[in-house]
């Protein structure tokens, strides 16, 4: 991979590890502190690589600078005690000052998700904050996302830190109960993410998998920890994946979008509609359903290929059941549709039935 490729993959999967990290070193007052010093590695990562070409450990490269980068605003920045900045200076050697390890890259990013995702934040705030420091959204793709401008969006990340500030919202895992409080505006903003780049509103692309696979590999992180591995994280994960098993299909050799009826089923994914499987399974465990349940259950049928009345009836069942959950205009119209298209099957039977 070039450097023009390089920079821009890696800060989608290093921006949010090297802000998780040292937020919550520095704490969540200080998150955007995080952000600026994350930002300015990857600016240095551009000068320096354009020169000298690419290290051969990119992500260490990339830690090491922003270790460095981390010590010395501690070290000058009145707003730390003089102990904190002390120590840092003096532990400046030891590479563990700053712990870098995939347990704890993963522990921070999920402490930084349920950090971000506080009742006293709003909740539009907690989910434009968590796709900027969790996923390395932009300022213009967040707007997108939410249908409205760069203003707006600087103005609500704004307040949200500083209710970050103002609450003193520690970034470490909640008491089990207050997860379960605030899993579902964290599954919004994986749902989001995924959806993103699903229909990619923000790029000229027509599908973005980098988007899509970072929503997946968050989701994953949930499934690992048990006080999150529930029905309906598994459910949206299910979903999750029987979407990402139709990529290859979705576009054709010139990018453009290929409609569900003209793809090739053989350029689809065996082993991810399986996850889909396995995880919806791990999904019915309980009394819960939740709209991810019912979508996991539409997207289910649309793996399989056979143009049948069950699959249209099963389909239409679903949205019906999903309207009852959450009711919107395009639902509605998507039902309509599928009843067509179910009613549309059932007429060859009907006619072989009146005519004998």
């Amino acid at each position: 991979m070039n450097q023009p490729e390089l920079i821009p993959h890696l800060f989608r999967t290093e921006f949010r590890k090297i802000t998780s990290v040292l937020g919550k070193l520095l704490g969540a007052g200080r998150l955007e502190m995080a952000e600026d010093i994350a930002s300015e590695t990857f600016l240095a990562a551009m000068e320096t690589w354009t020169y000298k070409g690419i290290p051969e450990n990119p992500a260490a490269w990339l830690y090491a600078v922003a270790k460095n980068k981390a010590k010395n605003v501690i070290a000058r920045n009145s707003l730390f005690d003089s102990k904190r900045a002390k120590e840092w200076v003096r532990n400046s050697q030891n590479e563990e000052v700053i712990d870098w390890s995939e347990k704890n890259i993963a522990d921070s990013q999920l402490q930084m998700l349920f950090a971000l995702c506080h009742p006293a934040i709003p909740a539009e705030a907690q989910i434009g904050l968590s796709l900027r420091v969790l996923c390395g959204f932009g300022i213009d793709e967040i707007a997108n996302a939410f249908l409205t401008n760069r203003e707006v969006i600087n103005k609500r990340l704004f307040r949200a830190r500083e209710k970050l500030r103002e609450e003193k919202i520690e970034i470490a895992f909640p008491e089990e109960k207050e997860i379960l409080h605030r899993l579902e505006t964290v599954l919004k903003t994986l749902y989001l993410l995924f959806s993103e780049g699903y229909y990619s509103e923000s790029s000229d692309n027509v599908l973005r998998e980098d988007l899509c696979l970072e929503a997946m590999r968050l989701t994953h992180l949930l499934t690992e920890y048990e006080p999150t591995n529930l029905p309906n994280v598994n459910a949206l994960l299910s979903l999750m994946s029987f979407h990402a098993s139709r990529f290859e299909a979705r576009r054709n050799a010139n990018g453009e979008l290929v409609l569900y009826q003209d793809q090739d089923e053989r350029k689809w994914n065996q082993e991810l509609i399986a996850q889909g499987i396995y995880f919806l399974n791990k999904a019915s465990q309980g009394k819960l359903l939740s709209k991810y349940h019912l979508e996991a259950g539409i997207a289910y049928w649309h793996t399989q290929k056979a143009d049948t009345s069950e699959k249209w009836e099963s389909i239409l069942q679903l949205y019906n059941q999903l309207l009852q959950i959450e009711y919107s205009p395009w639902l509605h119209l998507t039902a309509h549709l599928r009843f067509q298209r179910l009613m549309e099957k059932k007429k060859p039977l009907l006619r072989l039935k009146n005519s004998s």
